[in-house]
C-alpha cells in the first residue's frame, strides 16, 4: 500500500497570493471627542461596513447627477421613533419618492395627532379593543375615501388632510405631511385586511382598491426615472413592498423605459427571502448594484442617513 509523500506538496511564496483583507481596510481607533465624520471614516473597509459605504455613495452620487432616491418603509421605521430622520432628508431633498404599507399612514396620523402611538396588542387583543380607536380609522378611511374621489392616490390624500387638519398638533413629526409639504411624491400600497382600520365600517374597499391602484400607477412612474444612477433603499417591509417593486419594474421596463445600472439596497433587522429577491438579486442582476444590511432600524438609519449628510 503507497504512502502518501508530503515531500512532494507544491508550494509558493505568500507574497505572491491575492489577499481578501489588508492593513490599510483596517478599523482605525476612535478617540473621545472626534466628529461623526471622524467615526464614519474609522470603520474598517470591509464586509458590510463597505457595503454601508457604498450605499452612502450611490446615495450622493444619485443626488448630485439628479437622479431618484426612492425609499420604501415598512411601519415598525416609524414606531422606532425614526420619523425626524427621514423628515429631514425629505428636507434636504435627499429622498424624492416614498412608498409605505398601510399601517403607515396609520402610524404617522397617530403621531401627528397626539404625538403617540403603537397600542399594546398582546393586551387588547383579549378583550376585541384592538385597532378600534375611534380618531384613527375616521381619518384614515376618510382620507382614503377622498383620494378615490378626487382620483389620486392616498399619500396625497392622507399628506393633504393632515395639512388641513387643525387638530393635529404634533403634525410636524409626520413623514406624509413633510413629503407633501415638499412635493415628494407618497404612494401607499395597501393590502385589504392587513391593518386595523380595515375593521370598522367607514372603511371602503371600492375606495382602498381604487386609491391604492392610483398610488401603485403613480410609484411606477418614480421607478421608471431609475435608470443610470438612482437609488432604491428598502427599510423593514418584508413581503408587501418588494412585492409592489418587482411589479412596477416589470411594468416600467415593458413600457419601454430603461430603468438599470441603478442601486438598490435592503435594510432589515433579520434576512429575508423576498427582499433578497425582489430587491436586492433580481432588479439589478447584470445592471446594477444591490446590497442588503442587517441591523436594527433604530440604529442603522440615523447611521445612514448622518453619513449621507456628511458626504454630501
Amino acid at each position: 500500500m503507497s504512502k502518501i509523500n508530503l515531500q512532494k506538496i507544491k508550494t509558493y511564496s505568500l507574497g505572491r497570493r491575492q489577499s481578501k483583507v489588508n492593513v490599510e481596510d483596517f478599523a482605525s481607533i476612535y478617540k473621545k471627542g472626534n466628529s461623526f465624520r471622524k467615526f464614519y471614516q474609522s470603520l474598517p473597509n470591509v464586509l458590510k461596513a463597505q457595503d454601508l459605504r457604498k450605499v452612502v455613495s450611490a446615495v450622493v452620487e444619485s443626488r448630485k447627477k439628479k437622479k431618484p432616491v426612492i425609499l420604501m418603509m415598512g411601519a415598525h421605521v416609524i414606531k422606532c421613533g425614526l420619523s425626524p430622520v427621514i423628515i429631514d432628508l425629505i428636507e434636504r431633498k435627499v429622498i424624492t419618492a416614498i412608498a409605505l404599507n398601510g399601517a403607515c399612514i396609520i402610524h404617522d396620523f397617530e403621531l401627528a395627532f397626539m404625538g403617540k402611538t403603537s397600542e399594546d396588542v398582546d393586551k387588547a387583543i383579549l378583550d376585541g379593543s384592538f385597532g378600534m380607536a375611534d380618531e384613527t380609522s375616521r381619518f384614515i378611511n376618510e382620507a382614503i375615501k377622498s383620494a378615490a374621489h378626487a382620483n389620486t392616490g392616498i399619500g396625497k390624500s392622507v399628506g393633504k388632510a393632515i395639512e388641513k387638519d387643525k387638530r393635529l398638533k404634533f403634525k410636524d413629526l409626520s413623514v406624509v405631511y413633510a413629503a407633501y409639504k415638499n412635493n415628494v411624491p407618497v404612494s401607499v400600497h395597501i393590502a385589504i385586511g392587513t391593518d386595523i382600520v380595515h375593521q370598522h365600517m367607514s372603511c371602503s374597499g371600492a375606495a382602498i382598491g381604487q386609491a391604492s391602484l392610483k398610488d401603485f400607477h403613480n410609484f411606477i412612474a418614480e421607478v421608471s426615472k431609475l435608470g443610470d444612477g438612482g437609488v432604491l433603499m428598502n427599510f423593514g417591509s418584508a413581503v408587501m413592498l418588494p412585492e409592489v417593486f418587482l411589479k412596477a419594474l416589470t411594468v416600467a421596463r415593458n413600457l419601454g423605459y430603461k430603468v438599470k445600472n441603478f442601486t438598490t439596497a435592503n435594510f432589515d433587522m433579520i434576512f429575508h427571502y423576498r427582499p433578497q429577491q425582489n430587491i436586492v438579486h433580481r432588479p439589478t442582476q447584470g445592471t446594477g448594484k444591490g446590497y442588503y444590511i442587517i441591523g436594527h432600524h433604530e440604529i442603522m438609519l440615523p447611521l445612514l442617513a448622518s453619513a449621507i449628510i456628511e458626504e454630501l
